[in-house]
């Protein structure tokens, strides 16, 4: 697993989501669909290593109030997309989630799922029908939400539930140093006790929902057509 990562300078948690096992055979395409943390703070040459990858699409999951300037030009040839995950206008559903450790957890992927399907509907539209290159989708650590995105992106094209479950523990592998940089502590520690106390983990709730919850009728029901998981499928699988 560790060898998707992707050590772009600027970025702490880049990962390419290519040589994942899928159910039946086969495996992921490598360079098709990264997942990540923030690209603003990409250095030149970490943009450099962006478009050597292929990469030509960015898909940028933050709130507008999140999203600073570049420390490095953004080249001209790569789009940029903004599709905010979270719908954070929505005081009922965020004033129960975002206040506790459950909020850096996969424990509300479903119920996001089940409210606001659109919006991941839309973002995984947006991935399957970029334009040739590669695609990335970011948020600002790139664990939760660029962490629901990337389950959904891998159980569309068939990707075996505990693969998907590991390559979400990888982030914790991933961001103390961000954290470390940032000056902050790393809340890991605290989600895994957490998560223990409820009597799991982040890679086995990932996996129970998607043995449970069917996602592709969630997100078909949210305006994705079969069109799109279509393209998304020649995108991502061999």
């Amino acid at each position: 697993m560790s060898d998707r990562h992707l050590s772009w300078r600027g970025t702490y948690n880049s990962r390419d989501l290519g040589r994942l096992p899928i159910t039946g055979g086969g495996l992921t395409r490598r360079g098709a669909i990264v997942r990540s943390d923030a690209l603003t703070r990409l250095e030149a040459r970490g943009w450099e290593e962006v478009m050597a990858l292929g990469i030509r699409t960015v898909i940028d999951l933050r709130n507008e109030s999140e999203i600073g300037p570049d420390v490095a030009p953004r080249p001209a040839s790569i789009e940029t997309v903004n599709l905010p995950l979270d719908v954070t206008e929505d005081r009922e559903f965020w004033d129960v989630w975002e206040n506790g450790p459950q909020f850096a957890t996969p424990l509300y992927y479903r119920p996001h799922l089940e409210r606001f399907p659109g919006r991941s509907a839309a973002v995984i539209r947006a991935i399957a029908q970029a334009p040739p290159g590669g695609v990335v989708f970011h948020c600002q650590g790139g664990r939760d939400r660029a962490g629901q995105t990337a389950m959904l992106v891998l159980a569309l094209c068939g990707v075996e539930p505990g693969a998907i479950g590991a390559d979400y523990a990888l982030s914790d592998e991933r961001l103390p140093p961000m954290y470390a940089a940032e000056g902050r502590a790393d809340i890991a520690p605290e989600i895994a006790a957490y998560l223990r106390d409820q009597g799991t983990t982040a890679p086995e709730l990932i996996t129970r929902l998607l043995t449970t919850f069917d996602v592709e009728a969630a997100l078909l029901g949210g305006g994705l057509e079969e069109a799109d998981l279509a393209a998304l499928r020649r995108r991502l699988v061999d």
